[in-house]
């Protein structure tokens, strides 16, 4: 392997390590919000499984008083290991592609080929992650109403569900999960288009020439990087979120699917909940979300600023 070949490897590496730190800590933090978010995404109104709350900060309370600290951390263990899965595989994915894709362009990418980078890495990253999604969707909507056997654990919960309904039942929502790809492309490409907005603003004020463009930005830029950028991609594609909490909830006691597809999710939506429907826990989402998305970035850059301190080229 040449210098350069293993240089790149270990590039790679260090950004898969950094991601997986990111969403560790995020996941840690905001946990509680995503418990209130999938509760809201699938109450259609229309089933007595499920309490219904008024608003988040409701919701919180509620379950805290009801449920105790293990309401609220519902689902926990899949969703560290999920989005610590996830981001490491994303940041790993992204920047190879990024990196495939600058070949022959003298390391300059245009927005759509960020677009096409982040598109590709977050294809592959839910086919991976599908089945782990799935079970903290059901351990989150677990509550005292609930009349079927709860699940004891993610590992009951995963042979549970490879009994009474298959493998494929792992990969139920992976239609708009697939949707949700655009998500990240639109995240990401805002990300990297204001981060170099900033940089050329910061270099044009700055009395040091040739800086490192890493030490013109701090945790504040990163901060607010993260969450304008999330914002923008939450608005446009939370529908997709709802399709696929509610397509991955727990069949009844008989076995039968509340919704049988993607499409059967739109048209029950549309027809019962109108526009609305699509938006359900659209306020715990963006509380968790936009200051989420600030933590993950945070941590993404100043891990990786600890593991290749020497200068980044973008």
């Amino acid at each position: 392997m040449s210098a350069e070949a293993s240089k790149r490897h270990q590039w790679q590496w260090e950004n898969a390590t950094a991601g997986a730190a990111a969403g560790f800590a995020t996941v840690a933090v905001m946990h509680p919000l995503d418990v209130v978010r999938t509760r809201f995404q699938v109450n259609d109104g229309r089933v007595s499984h499920l309490p219904s709350y008024k608003n988040t900060a409701h919701a919180v309370f509620t379950i805290a008083r009801s449920e105790g600290l293990r309401g609220l951390y519902a689902g926990f263990l899949p969703g560290v290991l999920g989005s610590t899965i996830s981001w490491g595989l994303y940041f790993f994915f992204y920047d190879k592609a990024k990196q495939r894709y600058a070949r022959n362009r003298e390391g300059k990418l245009s927005p759509g080929l960020h677009l096409a980078s982040a598109a590709e890495a977050g294809g592959l990253v839910s086919l991976c992650t599908n089945p782990v999604w799935l079970v903290k969707t059901r351990l989150q909507l677990q509550t005292p109403l609930h009349q079927t056997r709860p699940y004891s654990g993610i590992y009951d919960a995963f042979k549970t569900i490879l009994r009474e309904e298959g493998f494929r039942a792992f990969y139920k929502g992976i239609v708009p999960s697939l949707f949700l790809v655009s998500h990240g492309a639109i995240q990401f490409t805002a990300y990297e288009e204001l981060r170099k907005v900033i940089v050329d603003f910061k270099s044009e004020r700055s009395t040091v020439h040739n800086q490192n463009p890493d030490k013109l930005l701090n945790s504040v830029d990163y901060a607010v990087l993260g969450a304008t950028s999330k914002l923008a991609a939450i608005l446009l594609t939370y529908p997709f979120q709802v399709m696929r909490a509610r397509l991955q909830q727990r069949p009844s006691g008989d076995g039968v699917p509340r919704y049988m597809d993607t499409w059967h999710v739109v048209k029950e939506t549309a027809r019962f909940e109108g526009i609305r429907g699509y938006y359900r826990g659209i306020t715990a989402n963006l509380l968790k979300n936009a200051p989420a998305s600030s933590i993950t970035f945070i941590v993404y850059e100043n891990v990786l600023k600890l593991l290749k301190p020497t200068t980044r080229n973008d």
